[in-house]
């Protein structure tokens, strides 16, 4: 619905019109609590509920004469500390907003687009952005497509926007842009390869990315350090790069080399899986390969590889991801990670530790001790979202359990800060932190004074007897604003009666049958005529229903229903590694969806704790035969005996390793189906499931110049994807290290497919119930 006058029935006719086609979804968002002052000003709350993300709601007032928005709570999905420390950036559903320290109401940031602005609600998650410290400076990807959009920098003093670079990858967990911490310079990765970009105002004439170039990488294979300069992994090879030559660059780039090289390490460092973390005074440096080993190394060695088998390192369980480093400025070094296991997620610590070492002697002689550097084990904190102190001497920890206060130095707990779910944590201080729940942002002293930022989330609300004032409770308390100076907190609330007429207007809820909103505010101005809806309403783009694939072969299904649910089916398959999985797990389990997994006997064998993991989940286990051979090659006889026995054994193997049995569900390895194939497993019960949509991940470089074809990237092929998606669609996606290698991998932009497919209206569920809804 547009934000325009007329008819309401009119507007519904034309809207249910518009919407023939298509099938009811989730409502992401609802509008409720109208309450009209006298002086025409309407306050109201929305509310967010989607599947597998945060409830939030949030409290807006307008000023119906000229129609303007301002967000008065701000829910604290993500905080970040920005302008020296003088501001709080908050990050939810409804955009970006400024909150100052000392407490006060949300600001939208000036040019980034926000709901107070007039961008709509779509749903999925919260995309990263990049902010300078200094917070004049703020970075986002504008959207071209669902994998694709343009780099944006935007100057907040004014609003001013400026493109940085064209058809960059939407951000899955991290940004690809970091900024230098005087906020003069950020690098950022643009079609693997990596750039930086200056932003001293003086300096008004671009200067041609050629002469910005760093060198091939992700924007994992940077990171600044806290002296201002950053260190580039090429591959085996370290460099590390003086803040200052970035602006010496832009006028001899033709023949000045990018940064000193500091030495080599003993892998080829890879920015799809690899990390690395730097000291605070720049003289080590952390690595992890793949998410499992964890290396650490002193940068004034020579060279790398002389000294490998003598220094620290760490294995971690194959099933972990989320690594978090706490490194303090005094040297303490830890490691943190999340481990997927059968019985739910752990948390496993190891800091990095001075040793004894005994030497020989005999005699009076005294042994020696050597001191070397091990990682140790440490018991494990109640959440690995953690942050430590300026001065590295406490950590706070935080989550669904609360906020618990560590003395890092020696590991041990300090106290119970609080008790209710915090969703973020930011120092201020050696002594004092903000924190943010579903009800306040608040400064919290660790001699334990609070003192209100901003309210988060509110239960009721209502504009004060006089009518000048707004009233607002939240967590049993109330609070009063005048709408342009902070949160205070009342006691004796005068509360006046909500209504929904004044002597001009009168407002109401429009309810939405289509779309992510269930409802609209709409404004009936009396003293004229014409009614608007005071937020703009939202469409989703019309699908054109396909005809069933040529190639559809009996007995396979190959896609659920095209009219009905908006629904679609993700299937991963396992065929000998597990790389990827834990994070796709994770992003499932955020998002609330349940998938397909289809294992074949070769992985069960392989992973079999991973096996009862995933068989843990409540995900969809399906088979994908005993081995991964290709039943279309000719060198195999093929026939009903085989398929059966190909199966059963499959069967038996999964049950040995999990005790459970598998879905009568499967995919021949590859996709080579035939009828007689689908024939033969039919006679043993099972259900053959196909594909409608290929992303085509599958095709390692080597395929690709067999083919002569081009290798898909991962942004090309999740606007394949959604492209090709139709309700009903069956969405391979194939987890593991290709043997003849890529460049990127899709299952590592999970986020971004997912929330792709939530914001064009889209539910996931598993291939069973797409059969189910199809008869």
């Amino acid at each position: 619905m547009k934000n325009s006058i007329g008819n309401p029935l009119r507007r519904r006719a034309a809207l249910f019109l518009f919407f023939a086609c298509l099938s009811p979804v989730f409502a992401l968002v609802s509008f409720g609590g109208l309450d009209l002052s006298d002086d025409n000003r309407l306050l109201f709350r929305a509310d967010v509920q989607q599947d597998g993300s945060l409830p939030q709601n949030a409290l807006f007032v307008s000023r119906l004469t000229d129609l303007s928005l301002s967000q008065i709570s701000a829910f604290p999905e993500r905080m970040e500390l920005i302008a020296n420390g003088r501001l709080i950036q908050v990050r939810n559903a409804f955009g970006a907003l400024r909150l100052p320290l000392a407490g006060g109401l949300p600001q939208a940031v000036s040019g980034f687009p926000s709901f107070v602005s007039g961008k709509a609600i779509t749903g999925g998650r919260v995309e990263e952005m990049a902010a300078s410290q200094d917070g004049r400076w703020l970075l986002y990807v504008e959207p071209l497509s669902s994998a694709y959009g343009n780099l944006i920098l935007v100057d907040t003093q004014g609003g001013e926007k400026k493109t940085v670079a064209l058809n960059v990858e939407r951000p899955a967990d991290q940004f690809p842009a970091c900024w230098s911490p005087d906020s003069r310079v950020f690098v950022y990765a643009s079609g693997g390869k990596l750039y930086y970009y200056t932003v001293n105002p003086v300096q008004s004439a671009a200067v041609d990315d050629r002469y910005r170039l760093i060198g091939d990488g992700t924007i994992n294979s940077v990171s600044w350090s806290g002296t201002g300069d950053f260190f580039y992994l090429k591959g085996s090879t370290v460099f590390r790069v003086r803040g200052s030559e970035l602006f010496a660059r832009t006028l001899y780039a033709g023949f000045l080399e990018i940064g000193t090289v500091l030495g080599k390490i003993p892998f080829e460092f890879d920015g799809n899986f690899d990390r690395f973390w730097i000291s605070a005074d720049s003289k080590s440096i952390l690595f992890s390969k793949g998410g499992r080993n964890i290396f650490y190394y002193p940068l004034e060695m020579d060279d790398f590889n002389t000294v490998e088998a003598s220094l620290p390192y760490v294995v971690i369980p194959q099933c972990s991801y989320d690594i978090n480093v706490l490194w303090a400025p005094s040297g303490p070094l830890t490691v943190i990670a999340s481990v997927m296991k059968e019985e739910g997620p752990q948390i496993i610590v190891y800091r990095l530790s001075p040793q004894a070492e005994s030497s020989g002697g005999s005699g009076a002689e005294q042994p020696r001790q050597a001191a070397r550097m091990a990682f140790v084990p440490l018991e494990p904190p109640p959440s690995s979202s953690g942050l430590l102190s300026p001065d590295g001497t406490k950590a706070l920890f935080w989550g669904e359990q609360g906020i618990v206060l560590y003395d890092y130095i020696n590991w041990r707990i300090l106290r119970t800060l609080s008790s209710r779910p915090s969703f973020s944590c930011l120092w201020i201080g050696n002594e004092e932190f903000v924190t943010g729940d579903d009800r306040r942002i608040e400064r919290v002293r660790l001699s334990g004074t609070r003192s209100l930022v901003c309210l988060a989330g509110v239960s009721e609300y209502c504009f004060e007897e006089r009518g000048r004032g707004i009233l607002a409770q939240s967590g049993g308390l109330w609070f009063f604003t005048d709408g342009s100076s902070a949160w205070t907190e009342l006691t004796d609330p005068r509360r006046r009666a909500p209504s929904q007429i004044s002597g001009r207007y009168r407002v109401y809820l429009e309810n939405q049958v289509f779309g992510p909103y269930e409802n609209l505010p709409m404004i009936r101005n009396t003293a004229g005529v014409g009614t608007v809806a005071l937020v703009p309403g939202f469409q989703y783009q019309r699908e054109v229903p396909p005809k069933d694939p040529p190639e559809a072969i009996k007995g396979i299904f190959s896609h659920g229903l095209r009219t009905g649910l908006r629904e679609v089916s993700l299937c991963f398959d396992l065929y000998d590694d597990i790389t990827g999985l834990p994070q796709v797990l994770d992003s499932l389990d955020r998002f609330g969806f349940r998938a397909t997994f289809f294992l074949n006997g070769e992985f069960i064998r392989r992973y079999p704790e991973a096996v009862r993991i995933i068989a843990g989940t409540g995900h969809e286990l399906a088979s994908m035969f005993f081995a991964p051979i290709d039943l279309s090659d000719s060198r195999f006889r093929i026939g009903g005996d085989f398929i059966s026995r190909g199966l059963a054994r499959n069967e038996d193997e999964f049950y040995r390793a999990s005790q459970r049995e598998l879905a009568l569900l499967w995919h021949p390895p590859y996709y080579a189906g035939s009828t007689e194939i689908a024939e033969a497993a039919a006679q043993v019960g099972y259900r053959s499931s196909g594909r409608d949509v290929d992303p085509l991940d599958w095709m390692s470089r080597a395929d690709a110049r067999s083919l002569g074809v081009s290798q898909l990237s991962a942004g090309d092929m999740i606007d394949r994807i959604i492209d090709a998606k139709r309700p009903g669609s069956i969405i391979p996606l194939r987890l593991g290290i290709l043997s003849g290698g890529r460049s990127d991998y899709l299952f590592l932009r999970l986020d971004v497919l997912l929330d792709a497919l939530v914001r064009s209206g889209y539910t996931v569920v598993p291939v069973s119930t797409l059969m189910e809804h199809a008869k």
